[in-house]
């Protein structure tokens, strides 16, 4: 998950403070979308800002050769413990990365895209996502709309836990949204539980920015993308005032 400070502490424990998220769905929603914009299965996909590699491993096991890439060490030191066949992991940021060559598809999930902080970042990333597309090959992400930024991020607190058989895993979630600038703060403050009952404490600060839906289809305009499709859930229904996060699909024009 480029573009962000933490993930270091937190690496570990992400997948349990995430158990919410059907991974298995997700991948129904990108297979639904690759036969719907694609002329053939594409062979060879590559999971950007893969974190932990949860989406990697699902689509792997369906059949996919995988490439999963993300520029935090320790969110991919997790993904390499829980293996997986037909993977290749790389480190490096979303903005610079390089590969051996094209892919059928990209995916990046889990709002990734709004870590990238500035209109350039975000339009390098999908330049280079062009670049390593085949042509017509699709581009599938999803972003944290503003409405999300506003009424569910805001100057929010929440608190996240997992009671877990290895020990209880809580971690307190603090929001500082700024409206002019877009940018949201995150502060995380991790408890584990040790073996004597005891818990040791870190700490790790996060940011996304809040973009309109209008930039991300100048952006998506300006990268050489078609834009296929804008969705507020994996049943392709349509976006609301209200919708949270926004699934995107669009198309490299070569």
């Amino acid at each position: 998950m480029s573009g962000c400070e933490g993930y270091e502490a937190i690496a570990r424990v992400y997948d349990k403070l995430n158990a919410e998220i059907d991974y298995e769905k997700w991948a129904d929603f990108f297979e639904a979308c690759f036969e719907r914009f694609l002329n053939k299965r594409p062979e060879l996909v590559l999971d950007l800002a893969c974190g932990t590699g949860r989406m990697t491993r699902t689509l792997a096991k369906r059949g996919y050769d995988m490439i999963g890439v993300d520029g935090s060490d320790s969110m991919l030191s997790e993904a390499y413990m829980q293996g997986g066949e037909n993977i290749l992991y790389l480190l490096q940021d979303m903005r610079e990365f390089e590969l051996y060559g094209t892919v059928g598809a990209v995916v990046c999930c889990l709002d990734s895209v709004n870590y990238l902080l500035s209109e350039d970042d975000v339009k390098t990333t999908f330049k280079n996502v062009h670049n390593y597309l085949d042509p017509d090959g699709v581009f599938l992400f999803d972003m944290n709309t503003p409405y999300k930024f506003e009424n569910i991020y805001g100057d929010m607190s929440y608190i996240l836990e997992d009671e877990g058989e290895e020990g209880a895993v809580f971690c307190g979630w603090q929001n500082d949204y700024d409206r002019e600038s877009g940018i949201c703060d995150f502060y995380l403050s991790l408890f584990e539980e040790n073996g004597d009952g005891s818990y040791d404490r870190s700490d790790e600060h996060q940011r996304e920015k809040c973009y309109t839906l209008d930039t991300v289809k100048k952006l998506l305009c300006e990268s050489g993308f078609e834009l296929l499709g804008i969705y507020s859930d994996y049943s392709f229904s349509e976006c609301t005032q209200d919708t949270e996060r926004w699934y995107i699909a669009a198309r490299a024009k070569k």
